[in-house]
């Protein structure tokens, strides 16, 4: 891993489609981090979310497209329409929403427990 910002920003955006994946990542709700015991975990299509910052501040729905070329997840009733009168999805970067709940699978919950695992392991200062 580089120190030096130009790199870090050409690995960043150059980042393959698997990597891509673990940087959108999304915080999750005060609930559920109480619940799991994990603060964030990658994005994915049928978590439910809520918008925190921007033009749909407040605004929440359920997660229809994880865009990772553009670094954006699509987020149905987000929508917005253009001037052929044709509707739209607003990309939302996943740093600015939360996850109120979680899309489930074995995987999944595979993922908390581990994370969950490591921050147990770590000595109390």
């Amino acid at each position: 891993v580089s120190s030096t910002a130009r790199k870090a920003r050409k690995a960043h955006f150059n980042a393959p489609s698997h990597l891509r994946q673990k940087i959108m990542s999304a915080t999750l709700s005060k609930e559920l981090r109480a619940k799991y015991n994990v603060r964030s975990i990658p994005i994915r299509r049928d978590d439910e979310v809520m918008v925190m910052r921007g033009q749909f501040k407040e605004r929440d729905g359920k997660v229809t497209q994880v865009y990772r070329k553009k670094w954006r997840i699509h987020i149905e009733r987000i929508t917005r329409d253009k001037v052929n009168g044709q509707t739209v999805p607003v990309g939302i970067h996943p740093s600015k929403v939360v996850i109120t709940k979680i899309k489930l699978d074995k995987d999944r919950k595979a993922l908390l427990d581990r994370k969950n695992k490591a921050t147990k392991s770590k000595p109390e200062a």
